[in-house]
């Protein structure tokens, strides 16, 4: 994977987080041991809606939070607290 610092990322997130719901984070799992391809929809940097292909590769809790760790189409790492995904599905 792309030089990711996880750390970093989820330092710079400091609004509360919502837990999502547990059937969700299962899906997330079951997605990344498939390996499967996800259309993430998500807030991104800024509050500006993003749509993006992404390889997810890894969840994490840190600082009361859950995280998505993905990998775009262009090796780029991703960082993404889960209460900041709108909506996914496999491509």
């Amino acid at each position: 994977m792309a030089n990711c610092s996880v750390q970093k990322a989820i330092a710079r997130m400091n609004k509360q987080y919502t837990p999502i719901p547990c059937a969700l984070y299962s899906e997330l799992e079951l997605m990344i041991m498939h390996r499967e391809q996800l259309r993430l929809c998500y807030i991104g940097a800024g509050e500006i809606m993003r749509i993006e292909p992404l390889n997810p590769t890894d969840l994490r809790t840190r600082s009361k939070g859950e995280y998505l760790i993905a990998q775009s189409a262009g090796g780029a790492c991703r960082v993404l607290r889960l209460d900041r995904i709108r909506s996914f599905d496999i491509i």
